[in-house]
């Protein structure tokens, strides 16, 4: 397939998705990750335009993309200063904010030994609790990675509430999984949650009434 077959819209989604990818790893390498750096109000636009500069020679149709979207570098960086990859209620161009916890190694949260918590949160609510899970995640007192739907619109979802992933490595490792659910109570998350394992959800399986698809429920 040649870029001209390939919708606008969608190659700017993916452009976008890569970038931010390499963004974050970028600035991370610089000693101060994105979501520090915008909550933090620390500027990085010298960083942000020679990260897109090398990004723009190493895949040039993909910031081509970007530009035709945005209009300008310019834009892209203003919105990332307003929390755009940071803030779940200020992130459009992505369905999923992700944090991995930097202890855990190479992480892979498809693994089938993998699992997750499941937090659902309502919309006006969910950027507070979701700096609480990240930052724990980033710290490693959690698991191996956790992600928070975002504001852009997803066809997956059932209703207007948003979703927090914490993943473990091992399900069948309860002590484990009961030790993050204890580190959630402490960030607030009290109400009873469902632990899902990897093998359902490759499976296709999920909760209707009548039945239930989680592993624990604590």
């Amino acid at each position: 397939m040649i870029m001209d077959d390939v919708d606008s819209e969608a190659l700017a989604d993916a452009a976008y998705g890569i970038f931010e990818i390499l963004l974050n790893k970028e600035l991370l390498a610089r000693g101060v990750p994105l979501f520090a750096r915008v909550e933090g109000g620390i500027d990085f636009e010298e960083d942000f335009r020679a990260i897109f500069a090398a990004f723009e020679q190493d895949y040039p149709p993909l910031a081509a993309a970007l530009l035709a979207r945005f209009g300008s570098q310019d834009a892209i960086y203003d919105m990332l200063k307003r929390g755009e990859g940071v803030a779940p209620s200020r992130t459009t161009q992505m369905c999923w904010i992700v944090e991995d916890n930097p202890s855990a190694g190479e992480v892979d949260v498809t693994g089938e030994q993998v699992g997750k918590w499941l937090i659902f949160s309502d919309a006006a609510d969910v950027d507070a609790l979701w700096q609480k899970v990240r930052d724990a995640t980033v710290a490693g007192d959690l698991g191996i990675s956790s992600k928070v739907s975002t504001a852009r619109p997803n066809p997956d979802s059932r209703d207007d509430r948003k979703v927090i992933y914490v993943y473990t490595k091992d399900w069948s490792d309860e002590a484990d999984v009961m030790r993050v659910r204890e580190r959630l109570r402490a960030l607030g998350v009290t109400g009873r949650i469902g632990y899902k394992r990897n093998i359902e959800t490759f499976a296709g399986e999920y909760a209707v009434r009548g039945k239930k698809v989680t592993y624990y429920s604590v």
